[in-house]
């Protein structure tokens, strides 16, 4: 597309991005008119996320923006915006359909972000992933391609891609765990999954649904006894400086989906949308190898701490697995024969 065409082209795409709002689904790009500043030039596209710049979210998110501004220079402005403020517990993530009033009288939204998928997971099954990343990335794609269109439509959001936020393991001050029972009656924090709630009831703890900015200060009470997290995240947030006790229990796998306003996407040059999805091919790639080499010095930083680290034996998986098993016939009763199918359920 010629520099003329791509500029012709923009003076519609403001339209989406200002006006698209992410929660509403119903929303059509024809019947919705542009404000006056929707029509300045250059286009402008919002990244956001909520970690912190060093990390490997951070920096895949900047490696998109990075891609993108070279490839079409001033035709573009892309921003990056990350919330994350002194206290990484205190932080709040960026809301999907949250518009911000601009000095100029426009409404910026946020175009492109992500977020962890635990909120939407709890409706749906429990799923038997294979235990190991490569298994986990390839029955994750079934499900994803089972959820929405070929490009990973859900409402009116565009998910053309998924971070890696990786299996998730336990770390506690009471005691090693090795089996169900040293994990009865713990009090564990867990996402506000039902999925999650019932897992950890069925190996015998006391789940606690609460908010990540809560956790810390609960450790700290004595309220809270233990936390499931990926190991980078329970060294980013400096659990490990209260917690001596972690398990390498790979009880679930997470990702993080790429959200796009479909209607500014959608209205895009199609060099536009097209440079975005390689961009965003190249970052997934990019992230997860930076996710392993995070879990990797996480583990480092944990034992450096004085933590120790529990590499169940494959007989102490199999006590875990067996205490779960009650979940996969609950699933069969309340999901669709196709879905749990993608599952081998």
């Amino acid at each position: 597309m010629s520099r003329r065409r791509f500029l012709k082209a923009s003076a519609v795409i403001g339209a989406g991005a200002m006006t698209g709002a992410f929660g509403d689904p119903g929303g059509s790009f024809a019947q919705q008119k542009a404000p006056a500043v929707a029509t300045r030039r250059p286009i402008r596209i919002i990244m956001a996320g909520y970690a912190p710049p060093n990390n490997g979210f951070s920096l895949s998110l900047k490696r998109i923006g990075d891609r993108i501004s070279a490839a079409f220079g001033k035709d573009v402005d892309v921003k990056l915006h990350l919330q994350h403020h002194r206290s990484r517990l205190q932080r709040r993530r960026p809301p999907l359909a949250r518009g911000k009033r601009r000095a100029d009288g426009g409404v910026s939204v946020e175009q492109l972000l992500h977020r962890a998928d635990s909120r939407p997971r709890h409706r749906g099954p429990a799923v038997s992933l294979r235990g190991h990343r490569e298994g986990a990335r390839r029955d994750g794609r079934a499900l994803r391609r089972d959820a929405g269109a070929p490009d990973g439509n859900e409402g009116n959001y565009r998910i053309p891609g998924w971070f890696e936020n990786g299996f998730r393991h336990i770390s506690n001050h009471l005691r090693p765990i090795h089996t169900p029972a040293d994990m009865k009656g713990m009090r564990i924090r867990v996402l506000p999954s039902k999925v999650q709630e019932r897992t950890f009831e069925l190996l015998g703890a006391t789940p606690r649904v609460m908010d990540l900015s809560e956790l810390l200060p609960a450790i700290k009470a004595g309220t809270v006894d233990a936390q499931e997290n990926p190991f980078s995240n329970t060294t980013t947030y400096g659990v490990h400086k209260f917690h001596k006790f972690h398990t390498a229990s790979n009880h679930f796998y997470l990702s993080r989906p790429i959200f796009f306003n479909q209607t500014a996407f959608d209205a895009w040059p199609k060099a536009l949308q097209d440079e975005m999805r390689a961009a965003v091919r190249d970052a997934v790639q990019f992230q997860r190898a930076l996710h392993v080499k995070e879990e990797e010095d996480a583990m480092v930083e944990i034992r450096k701490e004085g933590g120790t680290i529990v590499e169940l034996t494959p007989e102490e998986h199999q006590k875990f697995v067996d205490a779960v098993t009650p979940i996969y016939g609950e699933a069969r009763a309340q999901h669709d024969r196709e879905l749990l199918s993608l599952a081998n359920l």
